[in-house]
Parts: structure tokens; C-alpha cells; sequence
């Protein structure tokens, strides 16, 4: 009867200690992160857009921390998706613009590795449950190996970037889901835009979800991106008499922000958003062309300077919003210096995991928390320009670190150093290179030995030596060396 007694002890202190070790996996929170294409850092309401509307983010933005120096992971699009994906900033990552350069007029646009380790791929190891949905531009056609399905997403719907060029394989309006087997087509006449699609995608996904296990969803939009496409909405801001590339541009934003709203009220309506961290950013700066939207219209960058393909702020620097009930205070603002590199150690430090030693990026959990932060000592970028449509100056190559308050930028390797002291000059008018001789010399040092080779984009841009191009070969979804 003791034995009994006993052993009666024994499995209920089990069966507890059980329930105490789900119990700490449940409370784990849900991640949902927001990216919105080309958004520049001043075309929302918090960050001081006067004209274009933006309800849904605005009301967000009263409940979350407004980060005012938090950095996209490049100044186009897949390379800065490709440091969000695996931590490692754009000095030391594989992908350092739209296409690389692989000798005798060979541009090509750079997959991530289908061995790359990604967050997808840690969240999913970390006991997530994990969903990609929208632009992921950055694999290859052919190779679904190098899609989001084969990166760690259990449910992973995505465009094929290429298609906007036409094919029969992949054609274009059309979300294919885990992989290329089966697809939605994308009716703009049913749609307000194509992120509502995304949006009904993640409600699916949602609707699946196993409420005992938390979940990761990655909402990758394609608004204001100039090949979003068409719009439905005709008549949204018509009645303001803009040119209509810029009314589109404008009504684009807002239909982003509509499906913003919508999808965080079906997390509401789930009781979700109780423990549900939710950041929204931007990939890079606005986009702008000859005879397209104009940065200046809207006031897109506020007084940084520049837009998107610069390494300046107006390329780089991007809003960010973080909102988690009860754990962030609501209303407050850091100037924290932080970037996409730092996504992957804060869902890491989140999950309860331990950080991938890949990447070089620091995790920005303490001061969401309100906790004294690590500060980093630098924040670099280096970028190549694609020469398959775009002029090239200086070989397309360039080159951006911020130290502090303190941020050097020199646009290809034969070009002077600039110097500017960002909090005094944010929107980086004064050049104190002839001042700062030690910083200019740091800065050299700095953009030669801390950045790491990568197959496509050479030290210095196309106006170097491409014959290494030559030591190189893509073969099994690998670049390989020649021997």
C-alpha cells in the first residue's frame, strides 16, 4: 500500500513537473513581423507624414516603441533580405545587390545558399510553428531547394520575382504555395491590392495554427514597391488632383495600412495579440526614378538624405514599430542604434535558444524590455549596384559604416571618404572629412579588413579586376571554386 502511496507521489510530481515544462514552452510569445517594400522612413503618420493615411499603423504606433535609428539590411531588396534571413550584415553576406557580376557582361541575380542556415529554419528548430507569405526574392526559378518552403517555413507562399519578365513556367499574379506545385492566381479585380491576397493567405494559415505551440509569421508585403502592380482602387486620394503615379503611390500606403489593420484584428479575435510580439519595418528606403514617384512629393524621407540604392540614411534608415501588450511601453521611443542583422539574436533570446554563432548581430530584447541594452560599435554596409539596367558610376560599389553618433560613406573604392557626425547632422549636409582625418582613416581601414569575399560582388564594383570571377562556378545550387 506504501509502495503504491509511493509510486501515486512519484507520477503526480512527474505529471506536474510536466505541465510546468509546457507551460514555460506555451508562454514563449507568438512572432508576427511585418515588412513592407521601399517604405520610406517618414510615409507613415508616427514618423511624420502629414498627407499619406495610415490609421491602422498609427494606432499601433500608440501601443508599441518607435525606434528612431533602426537600419534596413541594405539599400535594395534582396540583399537586405538577406540579412534579415541570416544575421549576418551585408559586409560579410553572400548577397550585396539585386544581381552580381560574373564576368563578360554577366549580370545575375544571387540565391541564398539552399545550405544557408535561416530564421526560418531557427524558429521552426526552436518548437515554432512558422509561415512565410509574400516577396521572398531570393532564390532561384529553377531550384526550389533555395525557395522559403526549403528554408525552415511550414507554410510558404511566395511570387517568383522573375516573372514580372515573363515565362510560361512561372508566369506572373500568382502566389505559388510550398513550392511550385500549386498556385492562386492574383485577380487585381477581386483584390484591392495584392498584399489583401497575402493578407487572406495568412488568415488560412492562421486558421490552422495549434493554439498549445506558438507561431511565427512572416508577412512579406509588396506595398509601395513600384511593381506592386495594379491597384482596384481607383478612387482612393483622385479627388487631390496628384499625377497619378503618385496617387497610386499614396493610395498603395494605404491599402498596406488596411491590411495591417485586418490582420491584427483577426489576432485580436483569436486572443492571440495577449503574447504576440509584432514589429513592422521596411526592406529599405523609398524608391524613386526619372518620371516616377519623387521622393519630395510626399515628403517620403523627411531630412535624411537620399532614397533607395543609397548608402546615405534615406536608403538605410527605416521605421520600426514593437509591440507586445504589457511588456513594451506604449508610446516610447528609442534611439537605440539597431538593425536587421539583430533580428535573428532577438527571436533567438525570444525562443529561449541559443544564438547562431553566423551571425554578427546583437539582440535588441533588453530594450524592448526596458533593460540596459549592449550598444554596438559599428553598423556597415556594402552594396553593389546591377549594371543590368542601371548606370554604374565608381564601378556601382559603396560603402557605409556608422560608429556611434559618427557615420563614413564613400561611393566606390577610388572616391574620398565623407565624414558626418549624425547627431548634429542627420540629414548629412556637412562633410567634416577634412576635419576628422583619424575617422577617415579608421573608416579606410575598416571597409578593407572587415569584410569578408563574395562570389558576384568584388571589392570595388565592376570597375576592378574581374578575372576572379573566372575561379568561380555554379554547380548543385553551390558556388564552388575551379580547381
Amino acid at each position: 500500500m506504501k509502495l503504491k502511496f509511493i509510486l501515486y507521489i512519484l507520477l503526480a510530481f512527474i505529471l506536474f513537473a510536466c505541465q510546468q515544462i509546457q507551460k514555460t514552452v506555451d508562454e514563449r510569445p507568438n512572432i508576427v513581423f511585418l515588412l513592407a517594400d521601399d517604405l520610406g522612413y517618414n510615409e507613415i503618420g508616427s514618423y511624420g507624414q502629414q498627407i499619406i493615411r495610415t490609421p491602422e499603423l498609427d494606432k499601433l504606433a500608440t501601443k508599441s516603441m518607435k525606434f528612431s535609428d533602426f537600419y534596413a539590411g541594405n539599400a535594395v531588396c534582396a540583399p537586405s533580405r538577406a540579412v534579415l534571413l541570416t544575421g549576418k550584415s551585408s559586409i560579410i553576406s553572400s548577397i550585396r545587390g539585386n544581381a552580381g557580376y560574373f564576368g563578360h557582361d554577366r549580370w545575375e541575380g544571387v540565391a541564398l545558399d539552399k545550405d544557408e542556415f535561416t530564421l526560418g529554419e531557427m524558429m521552426k528548430g526552436a518548437g515554432y510553428q512558422t509561415a512565410f507569405i509574400g516577396k521572398w526574392h531570393l532564390d532561384y526559378p529553377d531550384s526550389v531547394n533555395t525557395w522559403a518552403c526549403a528554408h525552415g517555413f511550414d507554410y510558404a507562399v511566395q511570387e517568383q520575382w522573375t516573372a514580372r519578365f515573363g515565362g510560361r513556367k512561372f508566369p506572373p499574379n500568382r502566389l505559388w504555395i510550398n513550392g511550385d506545385q500549386e498556385y492562386v492566381p492574383y485577380d487585381y479585380t477581386q483584390y484591392d491590392c495584392k498584399d489583401h491576397l497575402r493578407t487572406d493567405m495568412a488568415f488560412k494559415f492562421l486558421d490552422k495554427i495549434d493554439h498549445e505551440k506558438p507561431f511565427f509569421l512572416f508577412m512579406s508585403y509588396r506595398a509601395p514597391h513600384s511593381f506592386e502592380g495594379p491597384i482596384r482602387d481607383t478612387l482612393l486620394y483622385a479627388d487631390q488632383g496628384w499625377p497619378e503615379i503618385e496617387r497610386v503611390h499614396a493610395a498603395k500606403i494605404t491599402l498596406l495600412d488596411k491590411q495591417v489593420g485586418k490582420l491584427i484584428k483577426r489576432l485580436e479575435e483569436m486572443g492571440e495579440m495577449d503574447n504576440t510580439l509584432v514589429l513592422f519595418t521596411s526592406d529599405n528606403g523609398p524608391h524613386f526614378a526619372p518620371n516616377g514617384h519623387q521622393v519630395e512629393f510626399f515628403d517620403s524621407n523627411g531630412e535624411l538624405k537620399g532614397g533607395k540604392r543609397d548608402l546615405y540614411e534615406g536608403g538605410i534608415r527605416v521605421p520600426l514599430l514593437a509591440y507586445w501588450k504589457d511588456k513594451i511601453q506604449a508610446g516610447s521611443i528609442t534611439d537605440q542604434i539597431a538593425g536587421f542583422q539583430d533580428i535573428m539574436p532577438t527571436f533567438a533570446e525570444l525562443a529561449n535558444i541559443q544564438v547562431p554563432q553566423q551571425t554578427d548581430g546583437i539582440s535588441f530584447l533588453p530594450v524592448l524590455l526596458g533593460q540596459e541594452q549592449k550598444e554596438r560599435e559599428t553598423l556597415a554596409f556594402e552594396f553593389q549596384l546591377s549594371g543590368w539596367f542601371q548606370t554604374i558610376p565608381d564601378g556601382g560599389f559603396r560603402q557605409s559604416v556608422r560608429m556611434g553618433d559618427w557615420k563614413a560613406v564613400r561611393y566606390g573604392v577610388d572616391s574620398n571618404i565623407e565624414i558626418y557626425n549624425l547627431q548634429k547632422d542627420h540629414e548629412e549636409l556637412e562633410n567634416l572629412a577634412d576635419e576628422q582625418n583619424g575617422l577617415v582613416n579608421k573608416a579606410e581601414s575598416f571597409f578593407k579588413s572587415e569584410r569578408s569575399e563574395a562570389p558576384g560582388f568584388p571589392y570595388g564594383g565592376i570597375s576592378q579586376d574581374y578575372r576572379s570571377m573566372e575561379k568561380y562556378e555554379w554547380k548543385n545550387n553551390h558556388f564552388i571554386k575551379k580547381h
